[in-house]
């Protein structure tokens, strides 16, 4: 029978160093609540379970989390009085029964499940309670972990460390697994005698060594367990994410990034083999890449299916439900939504398609838009395929237009296009001899009369 584990996510921080209206762990990083990564990491570790402990805001929170995990419990912690008292708010979780608790922070969405399986490891190696610790720059406010022979003694905070013990650089970084046979006993114990009253998780790793119980400690990146208590640590965090991202498409997915400090993931960006991305471009999230596509310099793209071989940008933007076929081009200041371009087909420049499905082989002249919205609803367009639009079209959707037709520059498109037929719908061209001229002397004598009204201004 496969291992049971429960991971408690404390999720109940007021988060006023944010200065924000919404709760401290909804805040994005890579496009993704805080929240929602460390429960994914909690699940990629092998959690079956997952609790969440909140507060303010604490329906929308866990409804951030069910977005991932439909069976996620929920618990409120009514008052703050500790990590401790926090974890203990699932007390009826963790009395379901489990084999390892796992108690997570959810301002530290970095933390890898490699290292959540290693602390779970460490408890089926016999442990009672593995503290994950790191090693800062600076450990100077962090409480410190004292070791001997490879047991964890107790952890000491920074304002009660003697000199000796401040020299040491192995700090608590707060996530712990704990038996989940034990969890419980231990929890129970731990007393709120201090200076603030509350209740300290840390407490724990003391009661169980008075009780023969075996403590360990194992060591996480610094960047890890970096937690988040304002914009400015968002931001650090984030340029972390974005750093590693980069480095994993670059070295594990075959991806070439030109200029990769100006690329932007988001945390479910896929990418094929033999990409190419150019500088200065932004994926949101929701968005696949197909081996041997170019994504030029200063595209922003969103909720796209992006298939082998294609061509999109410079600057261009792909909103959500685009769909390219393989070998169709998306030009330069062209944007796309909630459309399909087919194989080989080719948006070139200066073109909005919204809501509509281009064929196979088709090209979009310049300027070219589908016009889908009016007033109320959005309509539908529908080219076939080896069409041929001419520049500055307008298309009232809903319209279609069939394979092999053509459409003359400058036409506004309102009837359906037969297959094979050639549509113009334009006004007839007239001159008007000597018009121009007329037009340009009159310009030229309000511009003589305007600077000489300015003139006398000047000298008054």
């Amino acid at each position: 029978m496969a291992r049971r584990c429960l991971s408690i996510v404390l999720a109940a921080g007021e988060g006023t160093r944010m200065k924000s209206t919404r709760a401290k762990v909804l805040h994005e990083v890579a496009g993704l609540a805080m929240v929602r990564h460390v429960v994914a990491a909690a699940a990629k570790a092998g959690s079956d379970r997952i609790a969440v402990v909140s507060g303010r805001d604490s329906e929308t929170v866990i409804a951030a989390v069910r977005q991932d995990r439909e069976d996620a419990e929920h618990f409120v912690q009514e008052e703050r009085l500790g990590t401790a008292h926090a974890v203990l708010a699932a007390r009826a979780a963790i009395e379901a029964g489990t084999d390892d608790v796992l108690v997570l922070f959810a301002d530290t969405p970095l933390i890898r499940p490699e290292t959540l399986a290693r602390a779970r490891a460490s408890l089926i190696a016999g442990t009672d309670i593995c503290v994950i610790g790191f090693r800062p720059e600076n450990p100077s406010g962090y409480g410190r972990l004292l070791e001997r022979d490879g047991e964890l003694m107790a952890i000491r905070e920074d304002k009660d460390a003697s000199e000796t013990e401040k020299a040491i650089d192995f700090c608590n970084a707060g996530v712990m697994a704990l038996s989940g046979e034990k969890a419980l006993a231990i929890l129970d114990r731990i007393g709120n005698d201090n200076a603030k009253g509350e209740y300290y998780l840390t407490d724990a790793v003391e009661i169980a060594r008075r009780e023969g119980l075996k403590v360990r400690a194992i060591e996480a990146e610094a960047f890890e367990v970096a937690g988040v208590n304002n914009r400015a640590e968002l931001a650090a965090v984030e340029a972390t994410w974005q750093k590693l991202r980069r480095r994993h498409a670059m070295i594990e997915e075959g991806v070439t990034l030109i200029d990769p400090a100006s690329v932007t993931f988001a945390h479910d960006t896929v990418l094929g083999r033999d990409v190419v991305v150019e500088p200065q471009v932004v994926f949101g999230p929701g968005v696949t890449v197909g081996e041997g596509a170019v994504i030029h310099a200063f595209s922003h793209i969103v909720g796209a299916k992006i298939s082998p071989e294609v061509s999109v940008g410079p600057f261009a933007r792909l909103r959500e439900g685009t769909e390219l076929d393989a070998g169709s081009k998306v030009g330069n200041f062209c944007e796309v939504k909630n459309a399909r371009l087919g194989e080989d087909a080719k948006l070139n420049h200066l073109s909005y398609v919204g809501d509509a499905e281009i064929g196979a082989r088709t090209n979009v002249g310049a300027g070219t838009i589908t016009c889908n919205y009016d007033g109320a609803l959005k309509h539908r367009t529908v080219i076939g395929a080896d069409a041929f639009i001419g520049s500055d079209t307008a298309l009232v959707a809903p319209v279609s237009v069939g394979d092999g037709a053509y459409v003359g520059t400058g036409s506004v498109i309102t009837e359906d296009v037969p297959a094979g037929a050639l549509a113009i719908a334009r006004e007839r061209q007239v001159n008007k001899e000597g018009r121009g001229t007329a037009i340009a002397e009159r310009n030229r004598a309000a511009k003589a009369a305007k600077a000489e009204k300015a003139e006398k201004a000047r000298q008054a």
